[in-house]
């Protein structure tokens, strides 16, 4: 058996290229089954986790996986809001509590979360350094965020802006950074979390005024220039001069977030809700589940698939085993004529395919 593994170790160590190009093709299809496999586990553990911590999601009527996915992931794909008197009107009916998720915006291209200081304590997320918002203006980051920006407690990040090209629209709101969360393994992690109220200074609702005029020689005409200010920016000394237009009921809202006091306050919401013309109520837990549902669906055409792909892969090492074994008839022959028998022969052969495999295996 120690000849015919050093012979055969031999053999591939001089047909190294030939080797490597098999153990490549073998790997490949052992590791596509593994890896989909794998990944549909690791997305279904993860949705399903987040889903079970989150008893209802409350959105506007429309497509009810953007609202639970945006609400518990903070996808920034468009969806109908909702509005803030919806969130008065839970609260005010006792049965839960409601805690608002704003999430149109982004800032370096991670998602800005605007909620109130109730969400930290319902994901019972903590904070590695620094501290949670205050006032307007001021934003956690979560770790992921912190760490691929480098950024940290005293710096600053500007929101994204939503038009280049639209000199009306308002100019990003640069967010003072006081925290960062420990991380958690969740989305959490690659978000940054405002207040609300920020929230609303960035879609225009509220705002503070500048004095453009301040430094002019002439008041009667102000010009628009270069040197005017890219962006807002709250700070102690404006703070006081930000306000907003308009009923606080009919402020947007992404979704909200209702945590019910018991089972029945939960059931007397859902009819309460499933009344409304304008809102609609979501358990989360059986969102996911359709959406994985679907996932499974076609995982198992991909399994099919995969089946086929085994096959014609097996056919293929087939053929290239019977025209190597055409190739080496004279080595074969010369091996029997100095004393070896056929069955070291096929040995030596059994043990080269189960070296491949083996190898092919532990890359897959």
């Amino acid at each position: 058996m120690k000849s015919s593994l050093l012979l055969t170790l031999r053999y591939l160590s001089f047909h190294r290229v030939q080797t490597s190009l098999l153990v490549a093709a073998i790997s490949v299809t052992i590791f596509l089954p593994i890896a989909v496999e794998s990944l549909v586990q690791r997305y279904d553990s993860t949705l399903r986790t987040r889903a079970r911590a989150t008893p209802l999601v409350i959105g506007a009527k429309g497509n009810r996986f953007d609202v639970v996915l945006t609400a518990l992931y903070f996808r920034t794909t468009p969806v109908e809001p909702t509005t803030a008197g919806e969130a008065r009107k839970i609260r005010e009916s006792g049965l839960a509590e409601a805690i608002p998720i704003h999430t149109r915006y982004t800032a370096r291209g991670f998602p800005l979360v605007g909620t109130t200081l109730d969400y930290f304590d319902f994901r019972r997320l903590s904070l590695r350094r620094g501290h949670l918002p205050r006032i307007l203006g001021q934003a956690v980051l979560g770790s992921q965020v912190a760490q691929k920006l480098n950024l940290s407690p005293g710096d600053s990040l500007p929101s994204d802006p939503q038009n280049l090209y639209d000199l009306a629209a308002a100019y990003p709101l640069k967010l003072h950074i006081v925290g960062v969360l420990q991380e958690t393994g969740s989305s959490d992690d690659d978000a940054v979390f405002i207040d609300v109220q920020t929230a609303w200074v960035i879609d225009g609702i509220g705002h503070g005024h500048q004095n453009l005029t301040a430094n002019a020689k002439d008041t009667r005409r102000v010009e628009a220039t270069a040197a005017l200010p890219q962006y807002q920016e709250i700070t102690r000394e404006n703070l006081a001069s930000f306000h907003r237009h308009g009923d606080p009921d009919t402020f947007p809202l992404t979704a909200i977030l209702a945590i019910p006091n018991s089972v029945k306050s939960a059931t007397l919401l859902k009819a309460r809700t499933h009344a409304s013309e304008t809102v609609q109520i979501l358990v989360p837990t059986e969102v996911v589940g359709e959406l994985m549902s679907v996932v499974l669906r076609i995982q198992r055409f991909l399994n099919a698939n995969f089946v086929l792909v085994l096959f014609s892969t097996l056919l293929f090492l087939t053929l290239i085993g019977w025209l190597s074994q055409r190739m080496r008839r004279r080595e074969f022959e010369t091996m029997h004529r100095i004393g070896c028998h056929r069955s070291t022969v096929i040995q030596l052969l059994v043990t080269e395919w189960a070296l491949i495999f083996l190898a092919s295996s532990i890359l897959a």
